[in-house]
């Protein structure tokens, strides 16, 4: 059942209110990539059990897959059902129509990224093309997310090591992170201290004096993409300094994978892949998901 405009405004009051909370209390949001029902299933029930505010996002490959009014309608039943907090968030949105569309479905978190689609974007249309989101979602109140440079790496197992002396020459700075807040009036800066998309062979290692300092010259709100294979210190570290967002996503796919290969192997004579799922997958995906909350100290928080 679609929900009503004020409902969604509601909503999307209670999520700000809530990330404000966050960064008094020194918690965060986990959000969890949602690539299917096992998954969103996983995170409810982590949720559920640890007591915990959670966010669950869709990529656009997700969106052209599952469709924004069903994402927005599992969400709503599942809050339903398992009585937990639950937001959605549009992630890495390739371009404002996209963006607009999330803010016209409902989802209370909006993250523009036109450098995604185009690595080559300039300053100039990246911060033009927040900047027209960040009016447009004012009409529900929805929270938007950016930053002024392409993030590397990709929601994946990878095999290469780090190389940090590159992915340096992309950390942020103060001085462009608060140029970029200023620009934009946006609600949440997608922070890069070591943070990488995917899984990679060595943990990551985030810098936290950059990450600090980076909290002192901003206003809004600071996201951490590229959460998975990061330890957990980092994290508990990270909330600590003022991070209220962190992304997970290649630690579940990963797991989810690697059980349902397993799963398969060991049951030859079962074609109820659901009932596999169920069984096993979603299981292993929930161990993951509350792992992830207990290092964003957002066990306990949920209203």
């Amino acid at each position: 059942m679609a929900l009503t405009l004020q409902q969604v405004r509601d909503n999307c009051a209670q999520a700000r209110a809530r990330m404000a909370q966050a960064r008094d209390e020194h918690w965060a949001f986990g959000a969890f990539n949602l690539d299917d029902q096992a998954t969103l299933k996983a995170v409810a029930l982590a949720a559920q059990n640890m007591n915990a505010p959670v966010l669950v996002e869709v990529s656009q490959g997700e969106v052209d897959d599952m469709g924004l009014a069903n994402v927005r309608d599992l969400v709503d039943n599942v809050k339903r059902e398992y009585g937990i907090e639950m937001y959605v968030n549009l992630d890495h949105s390739p371009s404002v129509e996209a963006a607009k569309k999330g803010i016209d479905a409902g989802f209370e978190f909006i993250h523009i990224d036109v450098s995604q689609a185009n690595h080559d974007a300039s300053d100039e249309e990246i911060i033009a093309a927040t900047r027209e989101v960040v009016a447009y979602a004012k009409f529900t109140g929805a929270l938007v997310e950016s930053e002024p440079h392409y993030f590397g790496g990709s929601s994946n197992l990878h095999t290469e090591t780090i190389d940090y002396e590159e992915i340096q020459k992309t950390f942020s700075t103060p001085e462009g992170a608060r140029a970029f807040v200023e620009a934009t009036a946006i609600d949440t800066f997608a922070a890069a201290v070591g943070n990488l998309h995917g899984k990679y062979p060595v943990p990551k290692k985030l810098d936290l004096e950059l990450l600090q300092r980076l909290r002192d010259a901003i206003p809004c709100g600071i996201s951490l993409h590229g959460g998975s294979g990061t330890p957990g210190h980092y994290f508990e570290s990270a909330v600590k300094i003022g991070v209220t967002k962190v992304n997970i996503n290649s630690d579940m796919r990963v797991v989810y994978r690697q059980t349902l290969e397993k799963t398969l192997a060991d049951n030859p004579a079962e074609y109820s892949v659901a009932k596999l799922l169920n069984k096993y997958v979603v299981p292993a995906v929930q161990a993951v998901v509350e792992e992830k909350l207990a290092t964003f100290n957002s066990a306990g928080k949920a209203v």
